[in-house]
């Protein structure tokens, strides 16, 4: 990393190393039980939501199960057509569903699953996902573009990899060769012993940034706006033009330590909003709305709550 400074970090005040955002102690978190409104407020440009899940009705169920027993309860227990119903008649205009396997074996059948509902509704633009590392990735992947599918979405957490990781480079290869972006949680939190492996021992930005050296040509993204290393990610987006981040849970609130507001006007441009619905605990639009609230320019706030995911995502010709 370097020691110069930069524009978007003068001042800034580096988060406590107690401020984790899952603390073991505090596990499940409450729910919040705020209010939500009917629908978007009329005077917002068109609102793309970046990151929701979409699963079959089994997974989401153990999904469910997990998170109530180590993060915290689901204020939505909707399954993935209602997912979308939801938000669509709430004013979103359209979706970025995401997807991960957590064992081999299980990413074809998911893929298909979620390009049958983006051939249903065409608001719904799907990822694919693969496990690093299992047998036929590159397969799987060219398979799912073929079948529509928009980009590839994984979860270092989850499957237990790191960014920088040896099977990751077919990943890496089929990607640029695509030109698919990559959605990866390579943010160090939440973290839970729940998980098979410790996130703070496979992620960092120090991981992140050697892919986009060695991977000029792919477009990554990070969600959660890299949690919980904000300044280093700063730091990233000043340096390098093949990195995301969305704002997902970031903004919410929910979590120790400061929310990252002015990480939003570091490179708007290269922000989006994202929700992580429907597997929140607090309202469908408490995120948004705090979004709303800051003091940001117009063209900004259009980019980050729907033109910078429409660009990435290839939604501005669907």
């Amino acid at each position: 990393m370097l020691d110069l400074p930069l524009p978007c970090l003068a001042d800034y005040e580096p988060p406590r190393k107690d401020a984790a955002w899952l603390a073991t102690e505090k596990a499940p978190l409450s729910a919040l039980n705020d209010e939500e409104s009917e629908r978007l407020s009329s005077g917002l440009p068109p609102v793309i939501d970046a990151h929701v899940h979409l699963f079959p009705d089994p997974v989401f169920e153990a999904l469910w199960r997990w998170f109530e027993k180590h993060a915290w309860p689901i204020r939505y227990k909707l399954y993935a057509k209602q997912v979308c119903e939801f938000l669509f008649l709430r004013g979103v205009s359209k979706i970025i569903a995401l997807h991960y396997a957590h064992r081999p074996g299980m990413s074809q059948m998911l893929n298909h699953y979620v390009a049958s509902l983006c051939a249903e509704e065409p608001r719904i633009l799907g990822l694919a996902t693969v496990l690093p590392g299992e047998p036929g990735a590159k397969e799987i992947l060219q398979e799912a573009f073929s079948l529509g599918l928009r980009g590839v979405k994984l979860h270092c957490h989850v499957q237990c990899f790191a960014t920088d990781d040896e099977v990751m480079h077919d990943i890496y290869e089929v990607c640029v060769r695509e030109n698919k972006p990559l959605l990866i949680h390579a943010g160090r939190e939440p973290k839970s012993p729940a998980y098979k492996c410790d996130p703070y021992a496979i992620c960092s930005a120090e991981r992140v940034e050697q892919v986009l050296r060695d991977y000029p040509g792919l477009k990554l993204s990070v969600p959660h706006l890299g949690a919980d290393e904000f300044v280093a990610y700063e730091q990233l987006l000043e340096r390098y033009d093949n990195l995301w981040l969305d704002t997902t849970m970031a903004m919410a609130e929910l979590f120790q330590g400061a929310v990252p507001e002015r990480l939003l006007h570091c490179r708007p441009e290269r922000i989006m909003y994202g929700t992580d619905f429907p597997n929140v605990p607090y309202a469908w639009d408490r995120e948004i709305k705090k979004l709303e609230k800051l003091v940001l320019k117009a063209e900004n706030l259009e980019g980050i709550l729907g033109g910078n995911a429409a660009t990435l995502f290839g939604a501005e010709s669907h």
